[in-house]
């Protein structure tokens, strides 16, 4: 099968196809996302090497239970062994035995074919096209900061970043009628959640500060100031972005006015799939560019380039249902 690898460089590939382990199904890949966590990799992020990719949408072949197969399925990043004592507390996501499908010890989903447990997948809803299953991954993640932290309706939030994640979590927070700003350098990029009741600023404009909440989601070491700076004492900061480089970080800024900081990874598939299912949720716009497979490389190098949204990759001799989205040059 062809799949994207990262050996030190990016290059398309014949690998054999994955051979599922017990309890795992064979799934072949229908549509896939390439993410910021993707493109650090490749800039020495977690050090992994293998196949990249761990959003995706498949149509499941074969499977230890014959009534999966043919099912439209997503699939959970973490494999946890289920058996350690993090695991029997019911943080599986955070098992220290884990494997992260395209992140570490798991070839991920920029492949035609791969496997994952069936306790890591999801059902697509009918209802569901392909192009709108393939965000349940990052979605799932901007849900993770309301299971993790009580936003109340009223509270001032704010979002740092103006990328496919800021986005995201920007048209989550904003169906609990919090007073909800987003803050980025892209004004064509915010315009797509100013109509959905978000009001925005420029980075360099930025003058309200005291919000309740700031979610740092732009993966830099100005929006990660930007956020210790926004915050009001004793209020919090959720950090959703990974980087590939340290930051330098002086803990006084957080100690002396007293500021709560909570890291947000992974979060919940299914109520991603309702948001999506009940039109709740409609990334459409956030797509810029569709490639097939056989240009993945390439796809790599766009998605990377500044103010790129959403890139897929499509895999050969499927279509993605639902609608006509911008493809990537021929």
């Amino acid at each position: 099968m062809l799949a994207l690898c990262f050996d030190d460089s990016l290059k398309l590939k014949e690998v054999p196809l994955p051979r599922p382990e017990a309890g795992e199904a064979l799934i072949r890949v229908r549509l896939a996302g390439i993410c910021q966590t993707d493109i650090n990799v490749t800039r020495g992020y977690k050090g992994f090497q293998g196949i990249l990719g761990h959003e995706f949408v498949g149509q499941v072949v074969a499977a230890p239970v014959p009534e999966w197969v043919g099912r439209r399925v997503v699939g959970e990043i973490n494999l946890s062994c289920g058996r350690c004592p993090r695991c029997l507390q019911g943080l599986k996501r955070h098992c220290r035995d884990r494997r992260i499908l395209g992140l570490h010890d798991k070839d991920g989903a920029l492949a035609e074919y791969i496997t994952l447990p069936l306790a890591n997948l999801h059902p697509v809803p009918a209802s569901v096209p392909d192009a709108f299953a393939v965000f349940t991954e990052p979605l799932a993640a901007a849900l993770e900061i309301l299971e993790q932290s009580h936003i109340t309706p009223d509270a001032r939030v704010l979002i740092v970043g103006d990328g496919k994640l800021g986005l995201l979590v920007a048209l989550v927070l904003r169906l609990n009628g919090c007073d909800l700003h987003l803050v980025g350098r892209h004004p064509e990029k915010m315009d797509l959640v100013v109509a959905r009741g978000v009001r925005t600023h420029l980075a360099e404009s930025l003058l309200e500060r005291d919000f309740d909440v700031v979610v740092e989601a732009s993966g830099s070491p100005e929006g990660w100031q930007t956020a210790l700076s926004a915050v009001r004492p004793r209020g919090l900061v959720v950090a959703k972005s990974t980087y590939h480089e340290p930051l330098p970080f002086n803990p006084t800024a957080l100690v002396v006015p007293e500021i709560n900081v909570s890291g947000s990874r992974c979060g919940p598939f299914a109520p991603a799939l309702r948001l999506l299912a009940r039109r709740l949720i409609n990334p459409k716009k956030l797509i810029s560019r569709v490639y097939p497979l056989s240009q993945a490389v390439e796809a790599c190098h766009y998605a990377a380039q500044r103010g790129v949204l959403k890139v897929l990759v499509e895999m050969p001799t499927d279509e993605i249902e639902g609608s006509v989205l911008p493809r990537g040059p021929q």
